[in-house]
């Protein structure tokens, strides 16, 4: 889940993460794919270099979480 604001100077980045993973993926430098993208400041190119996907990682607790949320039968009082 990438920020869709630079949390510095608020310039809108989310609409270029798809496009920077798919050619740095692809064996193109970062800081090339960056200057093409047009992020100069380095606030923003800050966000793309030091970026952690971890949806995998949250998908994996939210499937433990639904699990363990099952209801239990109501104590005996």
């Amino acid at each position: 889940m990438f920020p869709v604001r630079c949390f510095t100077c608020g310039k809108v980045i989310g609409d270029k993460w798809d496009e920077y993973a798919e050619r740095v993926a692809s064996g193109e430098p970062p800081g090339k794919v960056l200057d093409d993208l047009g992020i100069d400041r380095y606030c923003c190119r800050r966000m793309f270099l030091t970026h952690v996907d971890l949806t995998g990682e949250f998908s994996r607790f939210a499937a433990l979480a639904r699990i363990d949320a099952t209801p239990e039968s109501p104590p005996n009082v």
